[in-house]
């Protein structure tokens, strides 16, 4: 017979990977939101009987500290969590 392909979706935070799946099964299997971090942990979900979609969390490659403007603009730091907006507005 033939055999079983696991198809991982994997991105930036907040991208659409969620909604992509979503789209692809055509039914709402995997949670999504308009904020990062609502996949928290990798899903498995079944697109038919070969296919197995992988949902992942966001991935981020940061060496700054991880409030830094260039994570903020990527989405990947809760605007809540952001302590000196102005200071952020006025960086270099």
């Amino acid at each position: 017979g033939k055999g079983k392909m696991t198809v991982g979706v994997v991105g930036y935070p907040n991208v659409g990977k969620s909604s992509l799946i979503n789209s692809l099964i055509r039914t709402k299997s995997a949670d999504t939101g308009d904020k990062p971090g609502v996949t928290r942990n990798l899903q498995e979900l079944r697109l038919d009987k070969g296919i197995v979609l992988l949902d992942t969390p966001g991935v981020v490659f940061d060496n700054q500290e991880s409030k830094s403007l260039s994570a903020i603009m990527r989405h990947s730091v809760s605007i809540e969590k952001i302590e000196d907006v102005e200071g952020l507005a006025l960086a270099p």
